[in-house]
């Protein structure tokens, strides 16, 4: 997960305003909303490499990706009306997996802020008949390599 203010590592950015129905009593965004955030700014990447999901991944490549893990860490709290930035990029590029890095920060931060929230989500690439991991497309890998600031790893 990402530290400190990396937020130039990232290319791909989402903007989101919170809504109210979004918080909980404690007046603050609920913890699975925040998902819903990275789920969305994980679109957004797709459509940035030019293959928008789920049909640009499915139709091109005959396989689908599916959500293997999720990792939050929740440093701080937005609340109703704040305006969030969702950063999101590939941080590795494995056989069949591909390992995205979030962070959301608050629109306007101050400037010693930290993000509210890191994330590391992976997925893996699998064929959608039997269910079974299949290597990653090279087209894949190529775009990711191509739009990223920062190369992912890759084994």
């Amino acid at each position: 997960m990402a530290g400190s203010d990396s937020r130039t590592d990232y290319k791909c950015v989402h903007r989101l305003r919170v809504r109210w129905a979004e918080v909980d009593m404690q007046k603050v965004v609920f913890n699975g909303h925040y998902l819903t955030y990275i789920d969305t700014a994980f679109a957004d990447y797709f459509r940035a490499i030019g293959l928008a999901y789920p049909d640009g991944y499915v139709d091109k490549y005959a396989n689908d990706i599916f959500l293997r893990k999720a990792a939050v860490e929740y440093l701080g709290s937005a609340r109703y009306d704040d305006e969030l930035r969702v950063h999101s990029r590939v941080a590795k590029l494995g056989r069949s997996s591909i390992t995205f890095a979030f962070e959301i920060w608050r629109e306007r931060p101050e400037p010693s802020a930290a993000p509210l929230i890191t994330a590391e989500l992976v997925y893996v690439n699998a064929d959608p008949e039997t269910m079974k991991a299949a290597p990653l497309p090279e087209d894949l890998r190529a775009r990711v390599r191509r739009y990223e600031r920062a190369a992912p790893t890759e084994n």
